[in-house]
């Protein structure tokens, strides 16, 4: 027997890190909200690695917190270790990454989620979509409530027919235990969505007791603590250390020796799992020259005694899996608490999307996360944003939120995603952005505060920390550059330090630029500020003026990029009769339909050629509407 739940502007299914911050900010743009989750005990749940952040991922973390999202402010509450990665590099892939007390980060989060107005928080399964002529309707749930909704966000994570393999052994059911979605996925289907399955896995929990920890080397994090959100200026929290151990030969032979049993070499699963976080068992197989293999133990939380064994995921069965933990260099007493397994779903082909991450063809319905066929807590939560501030601005009427590649690694993960399309779990990295000099980590608020502040999701507090920030950086760039320093100022303390010293008078801001000098020395030799200046600040101030050329360098590329993404294409251009398309290019434009010749340009399969016929269709369109302006 059906009955009626409830009218909402929007509905979000799912809880994870997308699910969370879609609906986070719906309701923060002032949408009636209702998030539905089959466990409310699955809220932000980390089912494997306990870390917010890393290489890349760093940098969407410090993106949605700048454009008024929670995963920074939750991390920095939650951490138990914190690090800056890739320092010895240039600022340009420096990445913050958090160890997290994961029930911590769990417990914040729902009560964020509970404390929000305009939000509502259910415990339902959702079983069919409901939608008339293709316009979104509604959503029926399990217990046989029916909700009416405006818009509808898609954030099912790994539920959708998840299927747990360990070895032989194999059941449907989703991460630690949880149910998973029988009937959502043939829903979609009927509603035309084309649907695909991937694969991804996590290592095994161990017992922090059983573990010999003077047989493995101790990770501190950084002394001083980066935070990941703008909001935060410093924090203190007890950081508790990791630990680095490697594999040994007897590891990989335990591993050889059972590779048939293994679901992802006997056939069992037939699906793609993620390239740039293989299974122990790829690792062994594809680098077979190699003797050992480094893994990190990490705790799990201040509260728990699981430790997790970072690098060492697998779908060996259990009794192959004590074994071959326990060849591990200080696992040889371990006591496993939770099996590595590996685990099935349903997602969608991401080309099927809009770059506002609202799906073809089928009118309000949007998704994010790992659905979307992308892997890791931080792709889901930028997507999350995204998608559950793009419902809101489709209802209100509004543009969509679309960020391109050089505005934000945000533009570029989606990007990829509706242009590209991806054959496995897609990962973000530094090196998938071409302007990484610009899209740094430390300048996040700066490309994107306004853009949040302009579609509501900023508020005021934020808003006003992030003006006075960039009043206060400004006036310590134009001291930088009107203050100046002499020989005969420095030279002795210079030669003192074992320094080069100057030739000639110059601008801190000159002074700066050569590759020895920094802030600290500045302020070493007299020419401090008069204001107490913070970490970032000063941290911009020396980017800025070290890398000024570079950066300047790809604010031209990015001109050029921008001329290209401005030259819009229509939604409904009818490629096959634009003469001089390749059959190819013509299959594929229609397919994913860019918005933009930029957009176009990055379809695999469309070459230069097409490009050109496509701005010569353009300047065609243009000269008959007798439009003059450029």
């Amino acid at each position: 027997m059906k009955f009626n739940g409830g009218k909402y502007d929007v509905i979000v299914v799912g809880a994870g890190h997308a699910g969370c911050e879609a609906a986070l900010a719906s309701a923060r743009m002032g949408c009636k909200t209702l998030i539905i989750t089959m466990s409310l005990d699955s809220i932000a749940l980390m089912p494997c690695n306990p870390s917010i952040g890393g290489t890349g991922k760093g940098h969407l973390v410090r993106e949605i917190d700048a454009l008024g999202g929670q995963m920074g402010i939750n991390i920095d509450k939650t951490y138990i270790q914190s690090k800056m990665l890739n320092t010895a590099k240039g600022p340009a892939v420096h990445s913050l990454r958090a160890q997290a007390d994961k029930y911590e980060y769990h417990k914040e989060m729902k009560k964020e989620l509970e404390n929000q107005e305009n939000l509502d928080v259910l415990m339902d399964e959702v079983v069919e979509v409901i939608a008339d002529n293709n316009v979104i309707k509604g959503v029926s749930t399990k217990l046989g409530a029916i909700y009416d909704c405006k818009a509808l966000v898609l954030s099912t994570g790994v539920y959708l027919n998840s299927k747990i393999y360990i070895g032989e052994v194999n059941f449907y059911e989703g991460p630690n235990a949880l149910g998973y979605s029988k009937h959502l996925t043939e829903s979609l289907e009927k509603l035309g969505l084309r649907m695909r399955r991937f694969k991804t896995g996590t290592p095994a929990r161990v017992h922090r007791d059983t573990v010999d920890f003077s047989k493995m080397d101790e990770q501190k994090g950084d002394d001083v603590i980066t935070p990941f959100s703008f909001m935060n200026d410093e924090l203190e929290l007890k950081q508790e250390p990791c630990y680095l151990t490697r594999t040994t030969e007897q590891t990989h032979k335990i591993i050889n020796d059972n590779i048939k049993r293994s679901a992802m070499y006997s056939g069992e699963i037939d699906s793609v799992g993620p390239r740039y976080c293989p299974s122990i068992e790829d690792k062994v197989v594809r680098f077979h020259d190699k003797l050992s293999h480094q893994t990190f133990i990490e705790p799990e939380g201040n509260h728990t005694k699981e430790m997790y064994i970072q690098g060492i995921s697998t779908s060996l069965p259990y009794e192959v899996q004590i074994d071959m933990y326990r060849s591990i260099t200080g696992l040889e007493n371990c006591k496993i608490m939770r099996p590595a397994y590996a685990i099935e779903y349903d997602c969608i082909d991401p080309t099927q999307l809009n770059p506002s991450l609202e799906i073809k063809g089928v009118e309000n319905l949007f998704s994010a996360g790992q659905f979307n066929g992308t892997s890791g807590y931080e792709e889901a939560a930028a997507q999350g944003l995204i998608a559950g501030a793009n419902a809101v601005l489709k209802i209100q009427g509004k543009e969509p939120l679309i960020l391109d590649r050089s505005q934000a690694y945000i533009g570029v993960l989606i990007d990829d995603l509706v242009t590209k399309g991806t054959n496995e779990p897609y990962r973000m990295m530094t090196s998938r952005c071409e302007y990484r000099l610009y899209l740094r980590q430390d300048n996040a608020d700066l490309r994107l505060t306004e853009i949040g502040h302009d579609i509501g999701l900023v508020k005021d507090d934020r808003y006003d920390k992030f003006t006075q920030k960039k009043s206060e950086l400004e006036q310590e760039i134009e001291r930088l550059k009107e203050e100046r320093v002499t020989p005969s100022q420095v030279n002795k303390q210079l030669e003192e330090m074992n320094l080069p010293g100057i030739n000639t008078g110059m601008s801190l801001y000159e002074f700066l630029k050569r590759p020895e000098f920094d802030y600290e020395l500045l302020e070493k030799l007299g020419k401090k500020s008069d204001k107490e200046l913070s970490k970032a600040i000063k941290e911009q101030c020396q980017i800025k003026s070290k890398y000024e050329g570079y950066i300047g360098k790809q604010l031209r590329q990015i001109d050029q990029f921008k001329k290209l993404e401005n030259k819009k294409l229509n939604k409904d251009i009818d490629y096959s009769k634009i003469s001089g398309l390749r059959l190819e290019a013509r299959q594929k434009l229609d397919n994913i339909k860019p918005i933009s010749i930029g957009q176009a340009s990055r379809i695999s399969g469309v070459s230069p050629a097409d490009i050109s016929v496509l701005l010569i269709h353009l300047e065609q369109l243009r000269r008959g509407r007798g439009d003059n302006n450029e």
